[in-house]
């Protein structure tokens, strides 16, 4: 290690009983499970959760814990009947839960955070060691690895690999087979009870299968998207949705992904005959399929994968207008899709309605610096006034962000200079976190949003105005009314929670009005609700609500992630149902 120290193995015959007294000690263990290993430190101890996130280079994103009894967990969470029956499960996920003002955790275990990922020890190596701690000690239960890179789950790849991070390593003599992390999900509560919403399938649930409302008449392979990356097998009725294999991006976790598709098409018994792929030509899972289709290609639109996902996963073969938002998606434009209002089946869609188009001011950059976003849609206010300054520099963001850099940022979005045009809600999030002072730079993917809903408060009625406009056929939704209200409030002094508040009302109640339109004009009821944006509890549940109440019947992913974990289930639904009409030689299709 760095430090000069270096990692060690405990002897045979005590192993158990060393890691329980290095972890009460305040050290860090990796320790082998049954999909990989987990890095692991007491919960309340603050030194040691400060090394874990130093040592492994993760600066802000919530850790796992794990607690010996449901009992225990009630100390830390607030826990109903639905999530402590998905806790107690044979597929023993982790469950995001409410968190206690006076949870005993250190505040690096999740800051920032509304929520706690809390699971239950799901191997006989976990109860040994639970049952050597100290009665209701909680641990801190990370994924084995650094971050962006793919867990550890071969012991020599966790001694080489971890000895960096870890202080002492506890393994069992029982090989992994295949790399799995952890089910992450969390329950929303509707007016029709509280229902489970998956932010990651993964171990527990993978590799039962999926039924395909249409049959695969010819076996395919689906290749998801570039982040939280999932592939898809198919054939005849049933699709099997793989593991979390992560964010394509480096080569570590696309030796991942091609290792799981040969490990499914064994397992399964599946030769593809078609391979359907994202749009977007640079995605590694783009290319994969490009380079290794023997069959037909079968391009899919990002956010109608969304869509058809959730259709295929409810059974619903017929059409449905739906809202997709995430944080971004390959547009048939060649724009970046994310406020996307669709009316689609498993076949085809088309786009009804848009957030309104707005500069990504140095490209990826802005995604990495939501300030940039923020500046973006304060230049396109001031475009509207026709006038060609630059905005002033909201007061959260001053003596935070350089006066040069804003003015260059500036200039990008009014020449769109590597600026593309981005319908991003995912980027909208960004914008209003930015203004309100939560977030200039995020440290992982939606980091400013979470903190956004987070900052709500729950008892804040009033709601800002936000604008539906018609640009041709399309419905743009149109927010610079409210991101003057938002800026206005905060020069105003306004509490921090009030406007986050009121942001979230305004944009769940102009979905719903769009969405109540649109469903009038295609004369149809079902309302699909899917995309990462949709993560967020609040919004999800005021936009359902709201077309409940207006007579719709809405669905949102349940079995499957609603973020970009379910496209490739999405994708493989798609390609079975176009090659049904249209048979293999009419397949190479790109919308």
């Amino acid at each position: 290690r760095t430090d000069g120290t270096q990692a060690r193995l405990a002897p045979a015959g005590d192993g158990v009983s060393a890691a329980a007294e290095a972890l009460t000690e305040g050290q860090i263990v990796a320790v082998k499970g049954i999909g990989g290993f987990h890095l692991a430190c007491r919960a309340d101890d603050e030194s040691a959760v400060a090394a874990l996130r130093a040592r492994k280079h993760r600066e802000d994103k919530p850790f796992a814990l794990m607690v010996a009894t449901t009992l225990l967990a009630r100390r830390l969470v607030r826990l109903g009947e639905l999530e402590s029956a998905l806790l107690c499960g044979p597929e023993r996920p982790i469950v995001l839960l409410r968190r206690l003002g006076d949870a005993p955790v250190a505040p690096s275990v999740a800051p920032s955070a509304l929520e706690l990922g809390v699971m239950l020890p799901y191997s006989p190596l976990h109860h040994l060691l639970f049952a050597d701690l100290a009665e209701g000690m909680a641990l801190v239960m990370t994924s084995g690895n650094v971050s962006d890179e793919p867990i550890a789950f071969r012991d020599a790849d966790a001694i080489t690999r971890l000895h960096e991070i870890a202080d002492l390593l506890l393994v069992h003599n029982r090989p992994i087979q295949t790399r799995t992390d952890d089910s992450v999900l969390r329950v929303l509560d509707t007016p029709a009870g509280p229902r489970t919403l998956p932010l990651r399938r993964s171990r527990g649930y993978v590799p039962a299968s999926l039924p395909l409302p249409y049959g695969a008449e010819h076996q395919i392979l689906a290749c998801g998207a570039e982040l939280k990356n999932t592939f898809c097998l198919a054939k005849g009725t049933r699709a099997w949705v793989s593991h979390h294999i992560g964010d394509l991006e480096n080569y570590e976790t696309l030796l991942s992904f091609t290792e799981g598709i040969e490990h499914f098409k064994c397992l399964f018994g599946v030769e593809p005959e078609a391979v359907a792929h994202d749009l977007h030509p640079e995605y590694l899972s783009t290319k994969y399929a490009m380079e290794h289709a023997t069959g037909q290609l079968i391009g899919v639109q990002h956010h109608h994968a969304h869509l058809a996902a959730c259709l295929a996963e409810h059974g619903e073969p017929g059409s449905a207008s739906g809202a997709v938002f995430d944080g971004a998606g390959y547009g048939l434009d060649g724009t970046v899709w994310g406020g996307e209002l669709l009316v689609g089946d498993l076949e085809d869609f088309r786009r009804v309605g848009t957030l309104l188009p707005v500069r990504l001011p140095g490209g990826a950059r802005a995604i990495r610096e939501p300030w940039r976003m923020a500046c973006a849609w304060l230049s396109l206010m001031v475009e509207s006034e026709h006038r060609e300054r630059a905005p002033d520099i909201p007061p959260a963001l001053r003596g935070v962000v350089a006066e040069g850099a804003w003015l260059q940022v500036a200039q990008l979005s009014r020449t769109g200079l590597q600026s593309p045009l981005t319908t991003s809600m995912g980027r909208l999030f960004d914008a209003v976190a930015a203004l309100c002072g939560l977030r200039v730079r995020v440290n992982y993917e939606g980091q400013a949003a979470i903190e956004l809903e987070a900052a709500c408060d729950p008892s804040e009625r009033g709601s800002y105005p936000i604008s539906l406009l018609k640009d041709g056929e399309l419905i743009m939704i149109d927010p610079r009314e409210t991101i003057q209200a938002v800026s206005a409030d905060l020069q105003a002094g306004a509490a921090l929670g009030a406007v986050a508040s009121r942001f979230h009302a305004a944009l769940s109640a102009a979905t719903v009005k769009a969405l109540v339109h649109v469903a009038s004009v295609e004369g149809s009821e079902l309302i699909v609700l899917s995309g990462g944006v949709f993560q967020n509890r609040r919004l999800l549940g005021a936009v359902m609500a709201g077309l409940q109440t207006a007579g719709l019947r809405v669905i949102a992913p349940e079995r499957l992630p609603v973020g970009d974990g379910g496209i490739s289930y999405g994708q493989a639904a798609i390609a079975a149902r176009r090659m049904a009409v249209s048979g293999p030689a009419g397949s190479r299709c790109h919308e």
